[in-house]
């Protein structure tokens, strides 16, 4: 059992699977709901792993179910579950830089400007601290200010929603005080930019965070990790922004009815929260099919690696696109910026691919197995956006069965650990041995 625990890849899902069970007993509890009674278990426990997870989704109405002091709750264990994978995720990739031989540490300590190494584990705990409090802090005074202002909101119920919104936002969860979530505030800038600016900072983890704050007038000295999740997000961020402008221009269920100034600015939010988010200002569900395709693909993607965001990675992505692109040309090493990609980590980022598509795939069929009447697309974007732990939806959770909800949850569960446990279990499950077995190669393609 002690050796079990002190296994890195063990550590963070057995963490989160207390914490889930504390956020249950504690969603559990009478004063948690508005109603009389208490919620049913499998309503507090797919709330506690979703807000947990970072995910967002909600059997129910979130808004009018819980109390204040529910929402509370929900908050806190958002918090807690975004702080604990940027930090866990951080020290995992640190822990296994230093399993690695001498002579590959001296190359990623050249390769990397962050300066960051194992014995500074209270300089991640402090700035991932720093940096998610001070993102959320900038978020709540600017979006508590509008509501005071401009809707003429008491302030101290300003003040909640924006904290609540805020915290919502840097861990690209999705949870609303509104029923409608932010529908009210399709067109408003002052609510939708710092809230998606918050999704985009907490989406690209402590690391890159930390050599940005070091190196940002000297792109060329950033790290591969920083330069492929920097670069890779603007592309994801371009993609989604032009797609859903183009697709959904003329769409009277989504932006139609808005001008044109408020298509560009709901566009740019449509494009930006699928990469983990979770808010919506539009129906996803009266969205066109060409848009949520794209939309589901981003989901899976998700945002960068040791960040508060889901998904295989945008690292994983963009180097297995290096990979392909290696292989087309006929090169025989994938080189990004200068440095060569080891070949250990090309199979780590290929496994964590795969095992994505196999776990969306199972959790798709699941799904259409438990749950009748369910439609194939609406299936796969509901259990993406739950791997993903990106939170939207076309409003398929609250229809689902307990059997539904309960993939669901299992699906939020992986989604938000499992990638970590498996590249940290892959790197540091290293063997070696003394002897080679003859080359073959078989056909592919």
């Amino acid at each position: 059992m002690r050796r079990t625990l002190q296994h890195p890849a063990r550590i963070v899902p057995l963490a989160f699977l207390g914490v889930i069970a504390i956020g249950t007993v504690l969603l559990l509890l009478p004063v948690s709901t508005r109603g009389p009674g208490s919620a049913s278990f499998m309503t507090a426990l797919f709330t506690a792993a979703s807000a947990i997870c970072t995910t967002g989704l909600s059997p129910v109405d979130a808004a009018t179910y819980w109390s204040d002091f529910g929402h509370v709750m929900i908050a806190l264990l958002t918090q807690v579950g975004g702080y604990g994978i940027a930090t866990m995720a951080t020290l995992l990739g640190l822990l296994v830089s230093q399993r690695l031989g001498l002579r590959s540490r001296l190359m990623a300590r050249a390769e990397t400007s962050s300066g960051l190494a194992l014995g500074e584990v209270r300089t991640v705990l402090v700035l991932a601290a720093v940096v998610m409090l001070a993102s959320e802090a900038v978020i709540a005074t600017i979006v508590a200010g509008r509501l005071w202002l401009a809707y003429d909101m008491p302030l101290g119920s300003a003040i909640w929603e924006g904290v609540f919104n805020a915290i919502q936002a840097f861990n690209n969860s999705g949870f609303s005080l509104r029923s409608d979530g932010l529908f009210g505030f399709v067109g408003d800038w002052w609510i939708c930019v710092p809230l998606a600016l918050g999704v985009i900072i907490g989406g690209l983890g402590v690391p890159v965070l930390y050599e940005l704050f070091h190196e940002l007038r000297r792109p060329s000295a950033w790290s591969t990790h920083t330069r492929l999740t920097v670069w890779g997000s603007l592309v994801l961020l371009a993609a989604g922004f032009a797609t859903v402008l183009v697709f959904e221009w003329t769409n009277p269920g989504t932006l139609g009815p808005l001008s044109v100034t408020q298509k560009i600015l709901a566009a740019f939010v449509q494009g930006t929260i699928p990469r983990s988010g979770g808010f919506n200002t539009v129906d996803y569900g009266a969205m066109d099919a060409d848009t949520t395709t794209l939309i589901t693909g981003l989901m899976f993607i998700g945002g960068g690696s040791a960040s508060t965001a889901g998904g295989v990675k945008v690292t994983t992505f963009f180097l297995l696109a290096y990979v392909i692109w290696t292989e087309v040309r006929g090169e025989r090493d994938v080189v990004v910026g200068r440095r060569r990609i080891a070949e250990a980590t090309q199979r780590q980022a290929t496994s964590v691919a795969l095992l994505g598509v196999a776990t969306v795939a199972a959790g798709t069929s699941g799904l259409l197995a438990l749950s009748e009447g369910v439609s194939m697309d609406r299936a796969l974007f509901e259990v993406t956006s739950a791997f993903s732990t990106a939170g939207i939806t076309v409003g398929l959770t609250p229809e689902l069965s307990r059997p539904g909800q309960l993939v669901l949850i299992v699906l939020m569960f992986i989604g938000r650990v499992g990638p970590i446990a498996v590249a940290a279990a892959l790197a540091l499950n290293t063997r070696h041995r003394l002897y080679r077995y003859p080359e073959e190669r078989p056909i592919v393609g």
